[in-house]
């Protein structure tokens, strides 16, 4: 849900969700963690607050911690302690074995990715690929997944990006070349 807060707008969970989950809204968590000394802590000590003092299960913890980091200016929207952080994805009319393999395989990727030459670290076949992006600086978690009737899905994180600039750019950049992949791996399989 969008929220306005300090005149920005963010993509924070709504209240009602977070207290069906946590027992607490937002503002209960921001006075619970401002009056614990959380505004002068980093991540790691925040997230140690809610872990020893409250019940909330891991990713509960990673979730309030981070809308209470940007509530109180701390963090900005896609800032992680790593950096800056992209995100895309797109469904596409085709079998996740053709949509990894566009992926994987460095001629088929050159059809539609403007920087082909990236590193693949680490990849799981139809499932996943850790990337060294073309910078060497930043990465790439690529994540498949099918969708049923031969439709899958990609989506990525673009991780260790230097600025909310470069976030921008990036989500242009994908949002461009997921696009052409979608347009070539459908006439392709439409022919």
């Amino acid at each position: 849900m969008k929220k306005t807060t300090g005149g920005k707008r963010s993509l924070r969970m709504g209240d009602d969700a977070v207290r069906a989950k946590t027992g607490k809204t937002w503002a209960e968590w921001f006075a619970i963690l401002d009056s614990a000394g959380a505004k002068k802590l980093d991540h790691k000590g925040i997230v140690a607050i809610l872990t020893e003092k409250h019940t909330l299960p891991p990713w509960w913890r990673q979730m309030v911690t981070v809308g209470y980091e940007q509530e109180r200016g701390l963090r900005v929207a896609h800032q992680s302690p790593q950096g800056f952080t992209a995100n895309a994805s797109k469904t596409i009319n085709v079998p996740l074995m053709t949509l990894y393999k566009a992926w994987s395989d460095k001629k088929a990727r050159a059809r539609w990715l403007p920087k082909p030459d990236f590193e693949v670290r680490r990849a799981t076949p139809g499932r996943s690929m850790r990337i060294t992006w073309v910078d060497k600086k930043s990465n790439l978690d690529v994540g498949f997944v099918a969708k049923g009737n031969g439709k899958s899905q990609v989506a990525l994180d673009h991780g260790k990006l230097p600025d909310a600039s470069a976030v921008e750019r990036m989500k242009k950049f994908w949002s461009k070349a997921l696009q052409a992949l979608k347009e070539k791996l459908e006439a392709r399989s439409a022919a």
